[in-house]
């Protein structure tokens, strides 16, 4: 095994190179360990080291719940610890190239999730000249816990909440120190994510960080989402109540072991099954100052080129997780799109027989399946994903930046087909795992499937090194909302215009103009009690 040392600020790294060429660095430290009174603050600068540091192993992921059996990839590592501000670079060499860098930002509800995951491994992303770097940040109760009791009295501008989102500009600005030591060029950063890691690439374009971390951005299954107040501060109330407390206090959060956290976290997360996320970033006036849709629709990210989509059944997911819901009839189809409106904030604009006869006839139109689960999962697809994803585009087009958009439409063969183009079925195609004996029993294999990730890598990285996904071999015209011409990326690549576009224009016209419902929402109290 050849090590290959690299000198950063803080000391020498080594990491392996492979039998291609590529040298991998395992565990380096962004951040010191967010434990004892640097839990719940924002990320400190390492401590530096003497020696050389080898980083060869990953480093453990952030604590959290036991997988579900669609979040685990067997031989993954699985050490856990709240000591996990760390990350992992792909370069093809340490030297003067100064390439494009990626910047990876992985997904699991801001609850689970590590960039150790077999997923995410960067080789075959890297072998097209890029240096890319997955990132570890704080999850849960841990990473996105906020309540004004949390506010630290010596550093008011740092707000009280998003910490995850805290270490994640961290690990940008660690990124921006060192790219060049590492053969990457800092002045093109691309900082891309997937569910939640696409949601806090929208934090981040809401940051006043972007302008000066990264200047491209991918969000693939995930737009702009925040926490009110008052909203995250019910969260922190009902954990801070299982845990046995009156309030949440500071002084009694920091001191608790970190297993008690997660165990109340685990505790609550049942009531929150039909109201979203209870972890996620929250408008804290620290980090977040606005809802991102506003931000973002405002020009927080002016001059950063966007590329975003998402995949055609998002929702087909939890059919797996959720076996009820593969046969479905009409009674319990308007209970949870009534639920779907009432969580949506439209309660007042729009009547659940109106909407699944709207998605009935615009699918059927189409020759597509209009089965009470095939209609559930399309508007549960359309507004958790699709839309917000396509509003978000629209927000920032009109001179902010230019925007690229897509429609993933490969089938998994899993089950038979249950899940279709599923949430998270992108993944190994951008990464280039689709061979992977256990990945591929979820996104199948073959040449087709290896055609098709190799399309999707070159565009991602054609997007990190120019701003504009197209290759020489195929198109990809910019987004505007009057075309919205998107790229097919599926058995077929290919330009489309204005994909199911009968139920976003519904559903937008409803939503209103960008950012106004979705700040709106934030501060609406969603808790455990509310008609279902």
């Amino acid at each position: 095994m050849e090590l290959v040392t690299v000198e950063t600020a803080y000391g020498t790294v080594a990491g392996t190179r492979q039998a291609d060429d590529l040298v991998v660095f395992r565990g380096i430290p962004y951040a010191a360990p967010p434990i004892g009174e640097l839990r719940f603050r924002p990320p400190m600068r390492p401590e530096p080291w003497s020696g050389v540091r080898e980083t060869i192993t990953f480093a453990p992921m952030s604590l959290q719940p036991p997988p579900d059996a669609m979040g685990s990839i067997p031989g993954d590592p699985d050490e856990q610890s709240e000591d996990c501000l760390y990350l992992n670079i792909y370069t093809p060499a340490c030297d003067d190239r100064s390439r494009p860098v990626m910047v990876w930002i992985h997904g699991g509800g801001f609850v689970g999730g590590s960039s150790s995951s077999a997923l995410y491994a960067g080789d075959r992303l890297a072998e097209h000249g890029i240096v890319l770097v997955t990132v570890n940040y704080r999850l849960g109760a841990l990473g996105w816990l906020g309540h004004p009791a949390l506010a630290d009295p010596d550093n008011p501008g740092a707000g009280c909440a998003n910490w995850g989102l805290q270490d994640q500009i961290a690990a940008l600005e660690w990124i921006a120190g060192h790219a060049g030591a590492f053969g990457g060029d800092p002045s093109r950063v691309t900082v891309f994510g997937e569910s939640a890691g696409g949601m806090s690439v929208a934090a981040l374009l809401a940051t006043s960080a972007p302008h000066r971390l990264f200047q491209r951005a991918i969000i693939q299954s995930g737009a702009a989402l925040a926490h009110g107040q008052s909203s995250a501060a019910q969260v922190a109330e009902l954990l801070a109540a299982e845990l046995g407390l009156g309030q949440p206090s500071r002084e009694t959060l920091v001191s608790l072991p970190a297993s008690e956290l997660l165990r109340a976290q685990i505790a609550i997360g049942p009531k929150f099954e039909t109201l979203g996320l209870p972890f996620q970033p929250v408008i804290d006036g620290g980090v977040l100052h606005q809802h991102p849709a506003t931000a973002i629709a405002g020009g927080s990210a002016a001059g950063i080129d966007l590329l975003v989509g998402t995949n055609r059944d998002e929702w087909r997911l939890w059919l797996f997780t959720d076996p009820s819901l593969r046969e479905l009839d009409e009674a319990r189809l308007e209970r949870l799109v009534r639920r779907q409106i009432e969580n949506t904030g439209l309660s007042g604009a729009l009547d659940p027989t109106e909407t699944i006869e709207k998605y009935r006839k615009a699918r059927e139109s189409r020759g597509e399946g209009v089965t009470p689960t095939e209609v559930y999962c399309a508007v549960a697809s359309d507004w958790s994903f699709r839309v917000p994803s396509m509003r978000l585009a629209a927000g920032h087009d009109g001179g902010l930046g230019r925007v690229f958009t897509y429609l993933f439409d490969w089938e998994s063969p899993f089950g038979g087909g249950v899940l279709g183009a599923c949430h998270a079925l992108d993944l190994p195609f951008v990464f280039g795992s689709c061979s992977h004996p256990a990945i591929s029993m979820f996104s199948g294999g073959g040449e087709d499937a290896e055609r098709l990730s190799e399309t999707m890598r070159r565009a991602w990285v054609s997007f990190a090194e120019t701003g504009d996904p197209a290759d020489e071999r195929a198109g990809w015209p910019e987004y505007d909302p009057g075309r919205r011409a998107t790229k097919r990326l599926g058995p077929v690549v290919e330009v489309i215009e204005a994909p199911m576009d009968d139920e976003r224009a519904f559903l937008d016209f409803a939503l209103g103009p960008y950012g106004e419902l979705e700040a709106t929402n934030a501060e609406r109290t969603r808790m455990p009690g509310e008609a279902r």
